[in-house]
């Protein structure tokens, strides 16, 4: 019953000492990857590696492993290797000082203590330049190889200076437990490394993607329009063309090339960064110019824009925000059959100014709702789709939300919400 009760104290220590190693593990790597400083020198990782290993070794030292009433282990030696093997000399030498420091203040001085980690230290930080050069499955093995080599050589050591007795429990926790605990945190960086990697290469993976997306749909946008303009300026060259047909040729090359330039602003507001003039904006009369500009196009639709703004402020660009709704608005209007309506609606509350844009048009599938704003898709039969594209980066760069309902033959709706400006 006692030997039961003993093992399972043992145990209950032995994991203890492996918690306090790996929630360094995991807590490096964390502030690794969310701290931006500590991924642009090599020299920041390793002082970040030192203070996060450097905790474990203490602790390990401070709730040892009581074996026996004479014989008392920790596994400080695994954080030390590991930041060794890792870290080489710039990592090795700062946690060995540590250790020592750490060792004479709890239980005092002792030369074979001395002798043993610093013959780690030389040999691990030999070793470490060979091991980061491996790879991730032969790096288990050689950890786990090493870590069993240094408990040898540090036995045979410790026997050469002084009268040290080689027992079965020094043989089982000395030298056989450290390569299995030194393997298993290996395994679990590698496997934090091999997720961190993953992730950049998915992350850059879908720039490109974006790119060459983006590259896909200037091509075949501009070249349409161009295409145009050089076939009817290759007309133009014949000599029995009459001045009146000329004209006309004359007047559908600039209508393409005035559509490529609007293309390629479009391109651009989406691209650009959002302009450093921030001023307080009426709501209101934004809207109201907006609609004013639009009317003319609703008439030639036959469409009605049905205005209700009630008066709120808000932080913004002007020049931008009347794009942005100069977009929402004219897609409602030219979605819309002769005879409907295109509902604009403003309103606050208590922090929040809401835009709601309705139209009575043919609607979206969900398919298609789903796509809204991506580059050069859209329902109209020559649309880019960069309009919507440019509204929703728009209205993201103001730090304002949007939110789109659409049901095939009942319209669309579009609720833009930005935070509201408490005039003082």
């Amino acid at each position: 019953m006692w030997e039961s009760e003993e093992m399972t104290y043992i145990n209950q220590h032995v994991l203890n000492n492996l918690f306090y190693i790996l929630v360094s593990i995991f807590f490096f790597y964390f502030l690794y990857d969310h701290v931006r400083f500590f991924q642009q020198k090599k020299a920041h990782q390793h002082v970040l590696l030192i203070a996060c290993l450097s905790v474990p070794l203490i602790l390990c030292m401070k709730y040892p492993i009581y074996i026996a009433p004479d014989c008392v282990h920790d596994l400080r030696q695994v954080p030390f290797l590991i930041g060794t093997f890792y870290g080489g000399w710039a990592v090795s030498v700062p946690l060995l000082l540590i250790l020592l420091v750490a060792r004479f203040m709890m239980y005092g001085y002792q030369f074979i203590t001395v002798a043993v980690y610093v013959m780690m230290c030389l040999c691990g930080s030999l070793f470490s330049p060979l091991f980061q050069r491996l790879t991730r499955k032969q790096r288990l093995v050689a950890s786990a190889a090493m870590t069993f080599l240094l408990a040898i050589a540090a036995t045979v050591l410790a026997v050469a200076i002084s009268d040290f007795q080689v027992t079965e429990s020094y043989v089982v926790d000395f030298i056989l437990v450290p390569p299995v605990a030194v393997l298993f945190v290996v395994f679990i960086i590698e496997t934090l490394r091999e997720a961190l990697l993953i992730r950049s290469k998915a992350i850059k993976l879908e720039k490109m993607e974006v790119v060459s997306q983006l590259a896909a749909s200037i091509s075949h946008e501009i070249r349409n329009p161009l295409t145009v303009v050089k076939g009817f300026m290759q007309l133009m060259k014949a000599k029995d063309i009459s001045a009146e047909t000329k004209e006309q040729y004359m007047n559908i090359a600039l209508e393409e090339l005035n559509r490529a330039c609007m293309i390629i602003d479009d391109y651009l507001t989406f691209a650009k960064p959002f302009p450093e003039k921030i001023e307080t904006l009426h709501v209101e009369r934004e809207l109201e110019k907006v609609i004013d500009m639009l009317r003319p196009f609703a008439n030639m639709y036959g469409v009605q824009i049905v205005a209700t703004l009630m008066p709120a402020t808000m932080e913004g660009n002007a020049q931008y925000f009347r794009q942005c709704f100069l977009n929402i608005i004219k897609n409602g209007i030219e979605a819309t059959t002769n005879g409907g309506k295109v509902y604009v609606d403003a309103h606050a509350d208590e922090k929040t100014v809401t835009i709601v844009v309705r139209d009575e048009g043919e609607g979206m599938t969900k398919e298609q709702l789903a796509r809204f704003g991506e580059p050069y898709f859209s329902t109209k039969e020559k649309g880019t789709g960069l309009g919507a594209m440019v509204s929703i980066r728009i209205i993201e760069m103001m730090n304002g939300t949007w939110d789109i309902k659409s049901e095939k033959g009942r319209g669309t709706m579009m609720k833009v919400t930005f935070p509201l400006l408490l005039e003082k």
